[in-house]
């Protein structure tokens, strides 16, 4: 069985404004790669958009597979400055945990998710090592909701359950992979 080890980030726009004091200005929606009024300070939180091997596209919160040696928090900061280019200086504690099981496929998947408390820098696309990101967004919970309308269940419900509740303590969300074939699996919640 194959096992991923994948941290989250949930980075909020205020994180970013909270910064100016500090000689780094917020992101613009036109520097996060989305139209919008030249200066207009975002909001919501940060999505972006990756580019997979099948040619389709899907968005997330940023973040990746954690590399040997890394711990967690160290490899997520790493993930968060290639994908966007913005620099995570604290971070809180869990905010929530997603595992996966896919017998049927010989893997499993764990994804811990924290919140970005502290983050300085803009938004800038391209320095990918993976080569992944295409885009990004700040997103309100309603496009948010829009843009991960046809994510995984375990990309798409925990994130969505944390904007509309502002949940406190750690959440973990259990998800089971019926079937032996990537095209023909059925998900359920557990």
């Amino acid at each position: 069985m194959r096992d991923w080890f994948v941290g989250g980030a949930v980075i909020q726009a205020g994180s970013l404004a909270a910064n100016n004091s500090a000689g780094s200005s917020p992101a613009s929606l036109q520097d996060a790669g989305q139209a919008g009024d030249a200066g207009q300070a975002p909001s919501g939180v940060l999505l972006v958009e990756n580019l997979r091997q099948n040619g389709k596209s899907d968005w997330t919160t940023p973040g990746g597979v954690i590399d040997p040696g890394e711990t967690l928090l160290s490899g997520l900061t790493r993930e968060v400055r290639e994908e966007t280019g913005l620099n995570v200086m604290r971070w809180s504690g869990l905010l929530y945990e997603i595992l996966v099981e896919a017998p049927g496929l010989n893997w499993r998947l764990r994804v811990e998710v924290h919140l970005a408390l502290e983050v300085h820098g803009e938004v800038t696309l391209g320095h990918d090592p993976d080569g992944i990101v295409i885009s990004s967004d700040w997103v309100s919970p309603q496009v948010c909701a829009e843009r991960l309308q046809h994510a995984q269940p375990w990309v798409r419900e925990p994130l969505m359950e944390w904007m509309t509740e502002r949940f406190e303590s750690p959440r973990e969300f259990v998800y089971e992979l019926h079937g032996d074939a990537p095209h023909d699996v059925s998900v359920t919640r557990k």
